[in-house]
């Protein structure tokens, strides 16, 4: 199973996730990869925002590796599940899917946790909320992964 996690700057959300995922993987003995991107490419080569770095840290889950990147046409074709931090970003990756089988791959972060209620993970890179942001990644983590772990024994 190879997840993307995607945001837009890929300097605080899809980094958190990326990190908390990684986590939970390891924790559970997954051979699952995860990743994560931005559809903007504003930040690319920069590492996560320095809050996230912290909020994550205070919860034992370092993403001080990671580095921003823009998603690409090609990571549809190699990720199986791509999920975006809110409505604007699902479009976002929407746009560039080129294949029917690429769209089926997209949906939103939260939607696991929330089943078609289309919830956003709010952006604390504006209002410095990265502790909540962090929980709320943090708890819908265990819905995401649960649905997964049942998907791959079918």
């Amino acid at each position: 199973m190879k997840i993307l996690m995607v945001c837009l700057g890929n300097i605080c959300r899809s980094p958190m996730a990326h990190g908390i995922l990684e986590k939970k993987i390891q924790e559970k003995g997954l051979d699952w990869f995860v990743d994560s991107a931005g559809t903007s490419g504003w930040h690319d080569g920069e590492g996560p925002d320095t809050r996230a770095v912290a909020a994550c840290a205070r919860k034992r889950v370092d993403i001080s590796h990671q580095i921003s990147r823009k998603i690409t046409p090609s990571d549809l074709e190699t990720f199986d599940v791509i999920l975006a931090m809110d409505a604007s970003n699902y479009q976002d990756v929407l746009k560039i899917c080129q294949r029917p089988k690429h769209k089926e791959k997209v949906n939103l972060f939260l939607n696991y946790r929330y089943p078609n209620m289309n919830m956003t993970v709010p952006d604390p890179y504006y209002d410095g909320k990265f502790d909540e942001v962090f929980e709320l990644l943090d708890s819908s983590m265990e819905a995401l992964v649960n649905h997964f772990e049942k998907t791959e024994k079918l």
